[in-house]
């Protein structure tokens, strides 16, 4: 991830006010939505296209493990990428960046390993809640998601205590390796701002309209 320090377009990252600049928005969608197919299939291809084009590959998500991409998954919640960095860091200096290093802690132990990542102390009792079901589920090994059925591996991740369906499918398809789409923020900023999102659709209605139209290729 030090090779990418910030993968949110700066168009993004600040708030925008003002009536002139909800003008500029209005006219660059405009802009922007007439040099784009109608059919949503075609859309989102030349989306993709047009993205990796000007960004290149971002290398996402960072890990050096499929363990490392899931506690990423659970420590970014409600927080910037770079506070989740400065803890696994700490984790790495201290050698606890393992399922087996990390399941021996109680969740008031692991607290202040993850001081730097926000919200610490629930934060920490949700990784210690994704430490033990991925004990009883899958012997420890993350590795072990990939046989599983994707239906059936998000049910059981939505059922750990703190982990939401964005949380859930950023462990199905980053480390497990199945093809579902995440929906986050900057998913409905961007798509909303092309006409592709309302805006007021649910997480599931999102997440159904993208994969209805994406081959199934994680």
């Amino acid at each position: 991830m030090k090779q990418y320090p910030d993968l949110r377009p700066r168009a993004l990252s600040g708030t925008l006010t003002g009536v002139s600049t909800i003008r500029r928005l209005g006219y660059r969608r405009r802009r922007v939505r007439q040099n784009l197919p109608r059919e949503p299939r075609a859309f989102l291809r030349v989306v993709y296209r047009r993205l990796r084009a000007r960004f290149g590959h971002a290398g996402w998500w960072p890990g050096d493990s499929p363990f490392e991409v899931c506690v990423g998954a659970i420590l970014v919640q409600n927080t910037a990428w770079a506070n989740v960095e400065r803890t696994l860091d700490v984790l790495r200096r201290r050698r606890r960046l393992s399922f087996r290093a990390l399941n021996g802690l109680s969740a008031s132990r692991l607290a202040p390993l993850l001081r730097s990542s926000g919200t610490f102390r629930v934060k920490a009792r949700r990784l210690r809640a994704f430490l033990d079901f991925l004990a009883s589920e899958y012997g420890g090994r993350v590795e072990a998601m990939r046989a599983d059925d994707p239906a059936r591996l998000r049910r059981a991740l939505l059922a750990v205590s703190g982990i939401g369906p964005e949380t859930a499918d950023s462990i199905a398809l980053y480390a497990g390796g199945h093809p579902v789409f995440v929906i986050d923020a900057y998913t409905r900023r961007v798509f909303s701002r092309l006409g592709l999102l309302r805006g007021t659709e649910s997480y599931a209605e999102a997440q159904r309209l993208f994969q209805a139209r994406l081959p199934r290729d994680s």
